[in-house]
């Protein structure tokens, strides 16, 4: 989950959120810190000489070891959680020979630090399997991309492999190993059996693609924007897609979907907009496609005081991520941090407690959910900071 907040997002936090107070707050515990800029150890947040534009960094931890996807700077990094630079995937073109890693690795070298060279060119977002293969989505270069007429979508997106060493297997398109570019890729998750999802969206709806460990086409489930599910007594709300991601531990897809209802002016009646109406996560069966269940997520509620008066408002919650055996974290910005909401689809418990993200903090966040449930965060200031909190208590505790 990324956040690029703009500068009035202090003033907007400050008017529009409460503090942290009155729910337990999760212990951060930060980890290591990287500087900005192009080099081999650094991460540039910034677009360089000659780009057309800021591209994505996405980030994963897997095991206790990170992986980041430097759009800019066109190179995949891995650090172990001390901050140590381990390996390195780079484009020769637009990086820096590397300095402390070891190139030109030969078949069963002893050697701690390396790089492979691979022309990557945007890679955006990454996972990691339970082999600790790297996918990491890219944009193919301008010739070959080609515009879907039938969908409305350019497809310009591959998912590159590389082995646990960084060494390059193959890329995958929409039919597989090998297959055509996919539309934009939104989201990229790693499941049961080492198998992969990867979300698409299209100008019709989603496209979920979801492959096997060797790279074979298994299912695809398209969302089309006209069938977003609702529950059959609601009334004809507008509906919204927040988020698809997919479960770590079964062939299941969690669909956050936000209900939207019309606002009239009661003098003219004539409609003056929308406010959410409501929220529900469902969770679909990825093999024959059928919703298997629902529930229903809280609104955050908080105050603003104005001129003597307080005022209460409710905002919806964005899902953050999909833990083992149906359960889901949400967040949503506060005043000092993230209020953040547990929920078990399969029990219907709910938690919520509080993670602190400080105010300098907020130029740019990326969160990242484990299976079991450590939230992980790259954050900038004057610094990209790797940051985390263990959320294992507040899962384990009692309702």
């Amino acid at each position: 989950m990324k956040l690029l907040w703009p500068l009035s997002a202090a003033v907007f936090l400050v008017f529009c959120a409460c503090s942290g107070t009155g729910i337990s707050s999760i212990e951060r515990e930060d980890l290591f810190s990287l500087d900005i800029g192009p080099m081999e150890d650094q991460i540039a947040m910034y677009k360089l000489e000659g780009d057309s534009g800021v591209k994505r960094t996405d980030f994963a931890m897997r095991d206790g070891l990170f992986y980041i996807a430097d759009g800019n700077g066109g190179k995949i990094v891995r650090y172990n959680s001390y901050g140590d630079l381990l390996f390195m995937i780079y484009n020769g073109e637009t990086n820096p020979e590397p300095v402390s890693l070891k190139t030109n690795i030969e078949d069963r070298a002893q050697v701690t630090r390396w790089a492979f060279s691979y022309p990557l060119r945007e890679p955006g977002v990454i996972a990691v399997d339970s082999r600790k293969h790297i996918y990491a989505g890219d944009r193919l270069a301008h010739e070959r991309r080609r515009f879907d007429p039938e969908n409305g979508v350019l497809l310009d997106g591959i998912i590159l492999h590389f082995d646990a060493d960084g060494r390059f297997v193959e890329y995958l398109g929409q039919e597989g190993i090998g297959g055509s570019p996919f539309p934009r890729i939104t989201g990229l998750y790693t499941s049961v059996r080492d198998e992969l999802a990867v979300v698409c969206r299209t100008s019709l709806g989603w496209n979920i693609y979801w492959y096997s460990a060797s790279g074979a086409l298994l299912n695809l489930i398209q969302l089309k924007n006209s069938a977003i599910p609702s529950p059959p007594e609601w009334p004809a709300d507008a509906a919204s897609v927040d988020n698809i991601m997919a479960a770590p531990d079964s062939r299941r897809l969690f669909l956050k979907v936000d209900y939207y209802r019309d606002i009239f002016d009661e003098s003219t009646n004539t409609r003056i907009g929308t406010a959410p109406d409501s929220s529900l996560i469902w969770i679909l069966d990825v093999e024959d496609g059928s919703y298997l269940n629902y529930i229903e997520v809280p609104f955050s509620e908080y105050s603003v005081t104005e001129n003597g008066r307080t005022l209460s408002a409710r905002m919806l919650y964005s899902i953050m991520g999909v833990l083992r055996g149906g359960k889901v974290f949400l967040y949503f910005p506060i005043e000092t941090g993230y209020s953040i909401l547990f929920l078990d689809t399969e029990s219907k418990e709910q938690r919520r407690a509080y993670i602190r993200v400080d105010n300098e903090e907020l130029q740019f966040n990326d969160f990242h959910l484990s299976a079991e449930g450590i939230i992980s965060a790259l954050l900038v200031d004057e610094k990209v900071k790797l940051v985390w909190w263990r959320t294992d208590t507040f899962v384990g505790e009692a309702p």
